[in-house]
């Protein structure tokens, strides 16, 4: 099948963001793990802190920096690919990407240097400051963006004027009906990815002999950080759906797979949805299952997509990237509470699951894409829901000049990719032959 320029920019942008995204859904929740790593030495004065700490803000560093650079060429592809959606939204998009950089960004980048590098000059009170600062910019980094995202999906407080969005209310267009429930959602989903990343790592220097009480702090905060914001997630996950059933009813018939609007709508835990002749094929269901938990009753009626006569997303795609995510999900709550339990009620953990905790170091990353390829596959073929068709956005490049640009940067990333994962257990294998990692005392002389 021939690809055409529209869909090769899509296969792009898709490969860019889903690169970009692996980054912060680390260092927005990573950023308040340090936070409390530091907090707790101040308190107590155990070095053990001051040890995670001085592992963990590395690859925080690691990581931040690939964001940056990722994001960078990102957001090039609004000027090459998609002139059409900054020339219909630049009068939103472009504030709140420019608010963006003006707030969030300045302010990690300015208070950064001394969270990695500044703890030997600076008293502890303000080391602590400056990794609060770093941490609150990527809170409001994530803020921003996802309050575009948002927008895009829920689109309020505008007008058409000429064929441009024109903002009318900003308070509307910031504040719109999805942002609260995609920004919580968003926010959970990063402190799930980091804490695995810190118990998974954790664990992995806890079987190769290292456990020094910096492994083993670093390891309880991860794995009971993941099972307290896991079941915290499944709620917010809902009140999530039950939001996107009232604004955006064809990408929950997607996600369900209905095809004809009806009442008592089965659950589907495994179907493959036939798109040509508009039906599931092997369903496997729990009858009423799908009304009782988007209508909160067992009649309740959701929508088909036979309603909107093709203008709804792929279905195998939003289908499964949903259930990637759910199962992914219901994974990471069997293993995070059992983890939890040995750790409270045993002190330790057994070997069997500090192997499945390191098994499950990426798990974030792959629920995350799958939500987002949920979000945003789920919003085609619309690019602003309702308003801009992604169709009308793309810009007059050809096929081929796309193809070549998608073939380099799927290269970068795949080696990137790599590099950045070796290196991670590199570190940690590092550490655990090297001793405690904590960050190098003052010299004499220093104040505090």
């Amino acid at each position: 099948m021939e690809l055409d320029a529209l869909i090769l920019a899509r296969i792009q942008f898709a490969a860019n963001i889903t690169f970009h995204i692996l980054f912060p859904s680390i260092t927005i929740a990573l950023a308040w793990i340090l936070l409390f790593f530091k907090i707790r030495y101040t308190k107590t004065g155990d070095t053990a802190w001051l040890d995670a700490y001085g592992f963990w803000v590395k690859v925080f560093g690691l990581s931040f920096a690939l964001g940056v650079v990722s994001g960078v060429t990102m957001s090039f592809q609004f000027g090459t690919n998609w002139p059409g959606f900054m020339n219909t939204v630049g009068n939103i998009a472009g504030p709140l990407l420019a608010y963006e950089v003006l707030t969030a960004f300045f302010l990690e980048a300015t208070f950064l240097a001394i969270m990695l590098f500044g703890r030997r000059f600076v008293s502890e009170r303000t080391h602590n400051i400056a990794t609060f600062l770093v941490a609150l910019g990527t809170t409001a980094s994530a803020f921003w963006i996802l309050t575009l995202n948002s927008w895009m999906q829920t689109p309020a407080g505008y007008e058409m004027v000429e064929g441009q969005i024109v903002i009318t209310d900003w308070l509307a267009a910031l504040f719109n009906p999805s942002l609260p429930y995609r920004l919580t959602h968003m926010l959970m989903a990063s402190g799930l990815t980091a804490a695995f990343l810190v118990a998974g790592l954790s664990a992995y220097r806890w079987l190769r002999g290292d456990r020094s009480s910096g492994v083993m702090k670093a390891l309880r905060t991860g794995v009971l950080g993941a099972a307290a914001l896991i079941p915290l997630q499944i709620f917010v996950g809902d009140l999530h759906g039950l939001n996107t059933f009232e604004h955006q009813p064809a990408k929950i018939a997607a996600m369900e797979g209905v095809w004809e609007t009806q009442r008592g709508v089965p659950l589907l835990l495994f179907a493959l949805p036939n798109e040509a002749e508009r039906r599931n094929d092997y369903e496997i269901r729990i009858p009423r299952g799908a009304s009782l938990i988007l209508t909160h009753s067992l009649d309740g009626e959701i929508k088909g997509l036979n309603e909107f006569e093709g203008m709804h997303p792929p279905v195998a795609k939003v289908f499964w990237s949903f259930r990637i995510m759910v199962g992914v999900g219901l994974i990471m709550l069997a293993v995070s509470w059992v983890a939890a339990w040995q750790l409270v009620r045993r002190k330790m953990l057994s070997p069997w699951v500090a192997k499945a905790l390191v098994g499950m170091t990426f798990s974030g990353w792959i629920a995350t894409v799958a939500g987002w390829y949920v979000t945003e596959i789920g919003r085609q073929p619309w690019l602003v829901y309702g308003v801009l068709a992604t169709k009308d956005a793309v810009g007059d490049v050809s096929a081929a000049m796309v193809a070549v640009s998608l073939t380099m940067y799927l290269g970068v990333y795949v080696v990137m990719l790599f590099a950045y994962i070796s290196v991670l257990f590199y570190m940690a294998r590092k550490a655990g032959s090297n001793g405690p990692a904590s960050m190098d005392e003052p010299e004499k002389g220093v104040a505090r």
